[in-house]
Order: C-alpha cells, then sequence, then structure tokens
C-alpha cells in the first residue's frame, strides 16, 4: 500500500469518527469504562496474589509440646521431626520466651499481661518450617500425631480467608470485563454502521469504478483501531498515575501494607491494555463491514 493511500485511509477514520460524535463518544467511553474495569481488578489481583504468596512463605507452624514432656523426649520429636523430607527448620522455643513473644506483639496492650509471669499458662513449643509453603498444611498434620503434641497451629484460617477473597475478586472481575467487552464491541459495530449507512451512496460509487474490498474497508478498521486506541488512552494514563500514588502512599504512611512495585508491573498491565483495545476496536469494525458493507 503506497503511503499516500495509506494516509487517505487515516484522514477518512478520522473523518468517520467526527461524523458520528456522540456514537463516537459513546463507544470510546465504553473503551474506556471497560479498560478501566480490566486494570483495576487487574491490578488488584496481581497485588491479592503477590500478599497471598508473602503470606504463604511466612507461614510457620507451632507444635505445643505437653506439658509433662521432659528434655529427653522434647529433643527425640525435635530430632523426628527435623529429619523428615517436608521440613526445612525446626527450632526450639521455651514457655517464657514465647510469653515474651506475645506480650511484645501486643504492643503498648501487652503490659497487662506481665501479671501471669509467675503462673504462665504457655507450653513449651517447636517453631517448625515447611520445605515448600504447599507442604505447611500436610507437615502440621503428620506432627499433630504425635503423642507429645498437644496441638498445632498455623496460619490456615487466614490463608483460607485470603484465598477465598481472591477468588470472588477474579471471578467478579471477570464477568463484569466480559459484560463490558462485549458491549464495547456491540456499540463500536453500531458507530462504523452509521458512517458505512451515511457513505452508502460513496461506496457504492467507488465500487462502480473499481475500487477493491480492501480499499472500501480499510478507513473503518482505522476508525474501529482508532476508537480502542483512544478509549485506552485514559485508563492506561489514570492508573498508572493512581498506583504509583498508592504505592507511593501506603509505603509512606501504612508501611505494613506492601503493594507490589510499580515497575515494570505498570508497564505490562498498560501493554495488556493498550492490546485489548486494539483487539476490540477491530472486533468491532470487523462486525459491521462483514454485516453491512458486503465487500
Amino acid at each position: 500500500m503506497k503511503r499516500s493511500t495509506f494516509a487517505r485511509h487515516v484522514r477518512e477514520g478520522v473523518k468517520n469518527i467526527s461524523r458520528n460524535g456522540w456514537m463516537s463518544f459513546a463507544s470510546i467511553s465504553a473503551v474506556t469504562i471497560m479498560l478501566f474495569v480490566v486494570g483495576t481488578f487487574s491490578l488488584l489481583i496481581l497485588n491479592m496474589n503477590s500478599l497471598a504468596s508473602d503470606v504463604e512463605n511466612e507461614v510457620e507452624i507451632r507444635a505445643f509440646l505437653e506439658m509433662d514432656t521432659d528434655e529427653d523426649e522434647q529433643a527425640e520429636v525435635m530430632e523426628d521431626i527435623a529429619n523428615a523430607n517436608a521440613v526445612e527448620e525446626v527450632s526450639y522455643l521455651d514457655r517464657d520466651e514465647g510469653l515474651d513473644q506475645f506480650i511484645d506483639s501486643l504492643g503498648s496492650e501487652g503490659a497487662v499481661y506481665e501479671s501471669i509471669r509467675d503462673e504462665n499458662p504457655l507450653n513449651d513449643a517447636l517453631v517448625i518450617e515447611a520445605a515448600e509453603p504447599e507442604l505447611t498444611e500436610a507437615v502440621a498434620t503428620a506432627i499433630d500425631e504425635y503423642a507429645e503434641v498437644e496441638t498445632v497451629e498455623y496460619g490456615e484460617s487466614i490463608l483460607n480467608q485470603l484465598f477465598t477473597v481472591t477468588n470472588y475478586v477474579r471471578v467478579i472481575g471477570a464477568a463484569l470485563i466480559v459484560g463490558l467487552l462485549f458491549t464495547s464491541i456491540f456499540l463500536i459495530s453500531n458507530t462504523i454502521k452509521l458512517t458505512i449507512i451515511s457513505r452508502k451512496d460513496e461506496i457504492e460509487i467507488m465500487k462502480l469504478v473499481g475500487a477493491t474490498n480492501r480499499f472500501v474497508r480499510t478507513p473503518f478498521f482505522i476508525e474501529g483501531l482508532l476508537i480502542g486506541v483512544i478509549g485506552a488512552l485514559i485508563p492506561v494514563v489514570s492508573l498508572m498515575v493512581s498506583y504509583v500514588y498508592l504505592h507511593d502512599f501506603f509505603d509512606a504512611q501504612l508501611p505494613f501494607i506492601t503493594m507490589v512495585e510499580p515497575f515494570p508491573m505498570i508497564w505490562q498491565v498498560a501493554l495488556v491494555l493498550m492490546g485489548i483495545s486494539v483487539v476490540v476496536g477491530i472486533l468491532g469494525s470487523q462486525m459491521s463491514v462483514r454485516k453491512f458493507l458486503k465487500v
């Protein structure tokens, strides 16, 4: 295709957008909203997956020993657990050290528990780290079988709640994205249909004088492509700026909430959104060209 011909197609595509101002605006708005939802849920899911992975990697098993277990029995159980292939590390935590950790974890409110030091109700414990995070539950179940072990605790409930919330976010996000995707394609298709109808006589004359199908339909593909790309600019820029701001805010004000570093993740999400906008624009134009142009 000659450069002058391509430039003519681009000019026609731009003119087509301005000819159907309100429909073009509705199509661009639909693409903008759809991509904003896609980007928001993508960033949310990426951060929740990162949080779940961090929590999973930091999970440790605490096996509280029976009060009447003597030192030899404790050492024997500890050695037996340490020799298991699924176990990375085992350490001993005596009851006084366990109480210190508990009081420290409560901060200023922990002072009220200082009075129970003389009658420490905690058991001695073994702190176990599984070789792989996914082996934590199996290791905890095996350790619970020891007669010298009274109870076993690990972050099972926290992990399950986190994974449940993550799954809900994925399902709701997927449903919204699919609905908005079809809405965007439908609106772009209707916008281009109006252009075809308004230029019906001109298109027929072009075909009578020998214009090829490719020559006739290329401006409509460019129109759909431009609608998709224009619709992507606002969500891509706003999501990039917003995410960087939120990351810096949480990093400075709420450091216990760890967000994924903005770069290169935000560039990757922007690239995916631009790709989706191009596909949606081309699909919308393709539907109208095939259905109404008959070329």
